[in-house]
């Protein structure tokens, strides 16, 4: 046990020192990721610094200072007595072979993490970068590779479907991360069932913010609708309804208006998706509900969209589902917690809530009800970069946690080694009979007192029978 916890070590101390250099290889070559993340998704500078750089080369700190401490091997405490003499501990070991199939979204960031954490417990890996963006992705898998990782450590495939189709069904793998479609997630798991590989899917969100009638009403749609703009609302984390009391609902409408005025066309990487998004807020109007920004906007089916908002869109309006990756909300006003919950709860797929109050504590009321992994009080998206805390999907949102602690574990093996003596021990035969009562004592088992006799039928017990012949 002490060689596999020193030869782990051995490797965490080369991973961790890999990590640090992996970082500042990101920094340094940060103007050139920004220009590739630019060309080939859209992404600002702005959101590329602080959406994609930031929080990789934070998450590649935290690991440098806490990983060893998560990976550590650790003695199991409470060992019961009749288990006298043994040693128990849990090691950590590599998972083996991973397979990463990488995002767009966010190219640098949610690779960049997925393969920080695979490389730091020691794994080997293999990537398929996204087809939207293939050169920034490949460009961050170099920046690895300069770092200190080797090339038997890290392989790549062409940035193609097809070639994520060969690689599951080509070669073997210990876990397979997948983060995409529902959709495409389905088919991944169908996959890896056939020979019961572990996957890790973060699929898509559509969640809500819950605006309570104690909250900020112009602070709820300021964020909000940075949320919903942001990345041009391409986030699975992002906001797709606003179920925004009444009491607060027309002071958030009147914040929310010159937001909207305001936005800025950007142009939406999957093909047909503005189309859609467009069509669902078309509809929404249609059914009663207005636009915040007060234009209608005709464009052709891939032209840039702008951020959009339906005010007094109704509850049973398509757009209040959410079912769309773009920058499009549904504003619905609600008369208690109850309803808005009720709204909420129709749908069926929840990655991360907010909630809007200027009392937190109130959330407890309701926490259980949300359904997501990830609850956020008087904020939206920005508090989901924290390096320590992990994402984790249920559902159609997907499974398996990825970043922070748990997302790190979910990287390794864990070993439940045990040592016994030779002497000093509890012996291997079970206990003869004069023997158990003794270890019965010990343990405080009481010993049941033996029933009466009874029988089926009128006569039930010994007394009636005695009773009965006399």
């Amino acid at each position: 046990m002490t060689d596999l916890s020193s030869q782990f070590n051995l490797l965490i101390t080369q991973r961790l020192r890999w990590a640090g250099a992996f970082a500042d290889a990101v920094m340094t070559a940060s103007e050139e990721l920004v220009e590739l993340c630019q060309q080939e998704i859209a992404k600002p500078r702005e959101e590329v610094i602080t959406a994609e750089i930031l929080p990789l080369v934070a998450a590649c700190r935290w690991h440098q200072r806490h990983a060893r401490g998560i990976l550590t091997t650790r003695r199991l405490p409470g060992t019961p007595w009749w288990l006298w003499g043994q040693k128990h501990q849990m090691i950590r070991r590599p998972l083996g072979r991973i397979a990463i199939i990488a995002t767009w979204n966010y190219p640098v960031q949610l690779l960049g993490i997925q393969l920080l954490q695979a490389a730091v417990a020691g794994n080997s890996i293999t990537v398929k970068p996204s087809e939207y963006a293939p050169r920034t992705q490949r460009r961050l898998l170099e920046l690895a590779w300069s770092a200190g990782l080797g090339h038997d450590e890290l392989t790549s495939t062409e940035a193609t479907r097809a070639a994520g189709e060969a690689l599951l069904a080509e070669h073997d793998f210990d876990h397979v991360i997948f983060t995409g479609s529902t959709r495409v997630g389905r088919k991944i798991a169908q996959g890896c069932a056939n020979t019961l590989t572990p996957s890790t899917l973060e699929l898509s969100g559509r969640d809500s913010a819950l605006v309570l009638d104690d909250a900020d009403p112009g602070l709820a749609a300021r964020c909000l609708w940075n949320a919903v703009s942001a990345n041009a609302g391409q986030s699975c984390m992002a906001p797709r309804r606003a179920l925004v009391h009444r009491s607060a609902y027309r002071a958030f409408c009147d914040a929310l208006v010159p937001l909207a005025a305001s936005g800025q066309a950007r142009k939406l990487v999957l093909p047909g998706e503005a189309a859609r998004v467009r069509s669902l807020v078309d509809a929404a109007i249609t059914e009663g509900g207005r636009s915040a920004s007060g234009l209608h906007e005709q464009a052709p089916p891939d032209a840039p969209i702008r951020p959009m908002g339906v005010l007094d869109c109704p509850p049973e309006a398509a757009l209040v589902e959410g079912d769309h990756f773009g920058p499009a909300i549904a504003v619905v006003e609600v008369d208690n917690i109850e309803q808005a919950l009720e709204i909420h709860g129709t749908i069926d797929q929840h990655l991360a809530t907010s909630v809007w109050t200027r009392h937190p504590r109130r959330i407890t009321e309701f926490l259980d009800r949300l359904g997501s992994a990830t609850v956020m009080v008087n904020d939206v998206l920005v508090p989901t970069a924290h390096p320590a805390a992990s994402i984790e999907g249920h559902g159609l949102s997907g499974w398996g946690p990825s970043r922070g602690r748990r997302g790190l574990l979910a990287m390794s093996q864990a070993i439940h080694a045990t040592r016994t003596p030779t002497r000093l021990r509890i012996p291997p035969e079970p206990p003869n009979e004069s023997q158990l009562p003794i270890l019965e004592r010990i343990a405080g088992i009481t010993k049941r007192q033996p029933s009466r006799p009874t029988q089926t039928g009128t006569l039930t017990t010994t007394d009636s029978l005695t009773e009965k012949s006399s």
